[in-house]
């Protein structure tokens, strides 16, 4: 069978698509399709408050697209959400009943805390019986766990994230409300290691060398961080090859995850490379085969 799930981040939009096997009751994800556009909603909502109507025009084309994608793949169930720039956009409701009315598509707008809790539902297979600190970094928001032997203890979701930073929409109370938060928690857990997930932290632990399912230390991030620091916007793209979309929130998403691992003490993080898209057909998953086990993924 094929789920899909459809995220519509402050930065980009993503379709993926997945196979699911069952085999004697253990079940695999493999993925066939992603699909990623620099939607960037987040510019629009962060500056003046609305998505612009040439995005929504442009965004109508782009679900149609995935609509069209998931189709051809006979996708058994999909799931569409938005996060921090859909939450925050005063325009929110026109634009959904613009999409629904146009393709018969609708979003659901999540809140932090739910978008923790779907991303909780792949990371928790990536753990062992270690203390963590997850830190997850999107455009607009960045969500904070706490795990001990794989179970999640507390979290918070803070409206700060990569493009928010960028554009300088965040302020000193913002960064000591994390800071605080992490260092009242990593003392009262007794942290270990931290993990991440976000596509800038997948594009870092690319840049450094690391292989799959090894960690990186806080010394080869800043490395990495102070090499694209010194790389000028146009070396990102061709020599580094980032994507545009990543070139300029890559250095504000790294400051983030950066000061979460100095604020709780930690030095080595593993970057397991899945994130909400993974959690949202996990969810899909247990909605409609509520008697099957989840074992993990496979891109």
């Amino acid at each position: 069978m094929k789920l899909a799930a459809i995220d519509i981040g402050s930065n980009a939009a993503r379709c993926q698509i997945s196979n699911v096997f069952n085999q004697s009751g253990l079940v695999t994800f493999k993925r066939v399709e992603y699909v990623r556009y620099a939607i960037r909603f987040g510019e629009d909502v962060f500056n003046t408050g609305y998505i612009s109507e040439q995005k929504i025009n442009k965004f109508i084309k782009l679900l149609h697209s995935f609509q069209l994608l998931i189709d051809v793949h006979d996708v058994e169930h999909f799931m569409v959400c938005a996060t921090s720039a859909m939450r925050t956009a005063l325009n929110s409701d026109e634009v959904r009943a613009r999409v629904y009315d146009a393709i018969g598509l609708k979003i659901q707008v999540i809140d932090g805390v739910t978008e923790a809790d779907l991303i909780n539902k792949v990371i928790v297979n990536f753990l062992d019986n270690q203390n963590y600190l997850h830190i997850d970094v999107g455009g607009g928001s960045t969500e904070f766990n706490i795990y001990v032997n794989r179970e999640k203890m507390v979290s918070q979701s803070f409206e700060q994230g990569s493009i928010r930073h960028m554009h300088g929409h965040d302020s000193a109370e913002l960064w000591n409300s994390m800071r605080y938060w992490i260092e009242e928690n990593t003392s009262r857990y007794q942290l270990n290691r931290a993990i991440a997930t976000g596509g800038n932290i997948n594009k870092i632990f690319e840049l450094a060398g690391q292989s799959t399912g090894q960690p990186v230390n806080l010394h080869q991030i800043e490395a990495v961080t102070a090499r694209i620091a010194a790389t000028s916007m146009e070396d990102r793209l061709t020599k580094l090859l980032l994507n545009p979309d990543r070139a300029d929130v890559i250095l504000p998403a790294a400051e983030i995850y950066l000061s979460a691992m100095k604020w709780a003490q930690l030095d080595t993080m593993l970057v397991p490379a899945v994130g909400l898209k993974d959690g949202m057909l996990h969810a899909l998953y247990e909605q409609h085969y509520p008697d099957r086990f989840v074992i993990n993924n496979i891109d």
